[in-house]
């Protein structure tokens, strides 16, 4: 198999290919799950507002 891994601010790009979302703010990661988990429910507060500025559902 092969790994991959991308660093990218395109979500939508993330939802449609990742097998895990990892989200970073500042250097940390803050938050890491499933993309299907994370698009629905993130859990952290960064990872809401940010979502929130950037996605139209």
């Amino acid at each position: 198999g092969m790994t991959m891994m991308v660093v990218t601010h395109e979500m939508g790009f993330a939802r449609r290919v990742a097998h895990r979302v990892v989200f970073m703010d500042e250097g940390q990661v803050v938050e890491e799950a499933a993309p299907e988990a994370f698009f629905a429910a993130a859990k952290s507060d960064r990872a809401k507002e940010f979502l929130s500025k950037i996605l139209t559902h």
